[in-house]
């Protein structure tokens, strides 16, 4: 039995200001001293660069669609280690779950962990309605532990007055109105953690304008949780494997980082912006925003090293953005030349091409995926890819739009890009390190 003190924090719908309220909880917990360790529920990788940044902790996904219920309840656990608190921000509303079911939804991650629930509202525009949204979202699902609300965007001393009274249920916090605290966005959500850091401001208000005594308290009264799997430890280290880190490509899942490490890599992060390819046995190329740095990818030294690397038998991995990366070219406001490895050429567009979580099978044995393996991930890209009339794929998805009518994972030599995000199996894990491994003996 492990007693962790956590917190969700919820809310009625997509942009009620969960994730600056989240943000700002961690912040004013930070800077009174505790050790808070982040999570996100969900596939997203922007909302995890700040809990990171704020908490000096790696934020975490929790997502039951990939990585199953004892999945979350594991990565829980695991992380919190030597931490004071945990807090979990939602995603969309509350009940919101996959193809409007419960499945991944904030209220799912709520149940599997116990934990009491905070639900942010948008009081902008409402006085007595509240209590009705309030009410509608404590009652929906009997099975919900709530530790109360925080009522944001209110608008004036006289605006909390009207609401305060009536409300059946302990709040938390009233937030005014704080529109210069805003972060920008752009077209795949958020600007990361690297190029606004001003998330963690909202700590200041949090502060002044939340009962974060109550809160705590609250969190304290999470019952104690019983390990789902058990503790793992790590093998020796057998091979390198190089993660591209950078402006360009910043979409990972820690979980798919860790595991790479328990089935026995050491991890060198790198930049295909600004340096060589490093001396490692394989390369991982996340997702992220090569879209905006295309010249700079063009003209640096590791596309051609990469390509000498991959054309010599080396394993490499991507996904979304080193996809596209590893393709023949990819034409934005011009066209520009890529690593050319994998026979394909992207471009970029003004719609969303692809959005979703994804399933699949692994076929064929030409790839670093074992043949025959459940794939579970997420895609979302503003780009499409033309593959040559002879591409290989190594994925055959049953949900998901991936590469081509369901087919995901160009293959080519010893190199696999997917349009998916894979949630990385221990299998996969596995996989991708024995061939790196097999590669440096070469």
């Amino acid at each position: 039995m492990i007693t962790v003190p956590r917190i969700v924090i919820a809310g009625t719908h997509s942009g009620c200001g969960k994730t600056t309220i989240s943000s700002g909880i961690m912040a004013a917990l930070v800077q009174r001293g505790l050790k808070v360790q982040p999570f996100k529920v969900g596939p997203d990788f922007i909302d995890p660069s700040h809990h990171t940044r704020i908490c000096g902790r790696n934020s975490r996904n929790l997502d039951p669609f990939m990585m199953g219920e004892n999945g979350c309840m594991d990565t829980f656990l695991q992380a919190t280690q030597g931490a004071d608190i945990a807090v979990i921000e939602g995603v969309m509303g509350l009940y919101d779950g996959v193809d409007g079911s419960d499945l991944s939804s904030t209220a799912h991650v709520a149940r599997i962990l116990n934990a009491p629930v905070v639900l942010v509202v948008d009081a902008k525009g409402m006085s007595r309605s509240v209590h009705a949204l309030i009410d509608g979202y404590r009652h929906y699902d009997p099975g919900l532990a709530f530790g109360g609300v925080i009522l944001n965007r209110i608008g004036s001393p006289r605006h909390r007055s009207m609401i305060e009274p009536s409300l059946s249920i302990p709040s938390f916090g009233y937030i005014p109105r704080t529109e210069e605290l805003a972060v920008e966005s752009r077209h795949l959500g958020l600007r990361m953690a690297h190029e606004s850091g001003n998330m963690g401001e909202f700590g200041k208000i949090i502060e002044e304008n939340c009962a974060l005594d109550a809160l705590l308290t609250a969190a304290g009264r999470a019952p104690p949780l019983v390990p789902a799997i058990p503790e793992r430890s790590n093998p020796p280290v057998r091979t390198k494997i190089g993660v591209a880190y950078d402006r360009a490509f910043c979409f990972y899942y820690q979980d798919n980082l860790d595991r790479l490490r328990t089935a026995g890599a050491d991890l060198v992060f790198f930049s295909p912006l600004d340096g060589p390819l490093p001396d490692v046995d394989a390369v991982y190329l996340g997702g992220g925003y090569p879209e905006l740095h295309l010249a700079s990818l063009e003209s640096s030294r590791c596309r051609q090293d990469l390509k000498e690397a991959a054309k010599a038998g080396m394993p490499v991995y991507g996904e979304c953005g080193g996809l596209m990366y590893l393709s023949e070219t990819i034409h934005s406001d011009k066209t520009y030349r890529m690593c050319g490895i994998l026979p394909a050429n992207a471009e970029m567009t003004r719609r969303i091409q692809g959005l979703g979580y994804v399933q699949g099978e692994s076929i064929g044995g030409q790839s670093l995926f074992p043949p025959g393996r459940t794939v579970t991930g997420h895609e979302f890209h503003y780009s499409r890819l033309a593959s040559s009339r002879d591409a290989r794929y190594a994925l055959r998805l049953s949900r998901g739009k991936g590469i081509d009518n369901g087919m995901d994972g160009l293959v080519s030599q010893n190199v696999l890009g997917c349009y998916t995000h894979a949630y990385f199996s221990l299998a996969f894990a596995e996989s991708f390190v024995d061939a790196a491994s097999r590669f440096s003996r070469l």
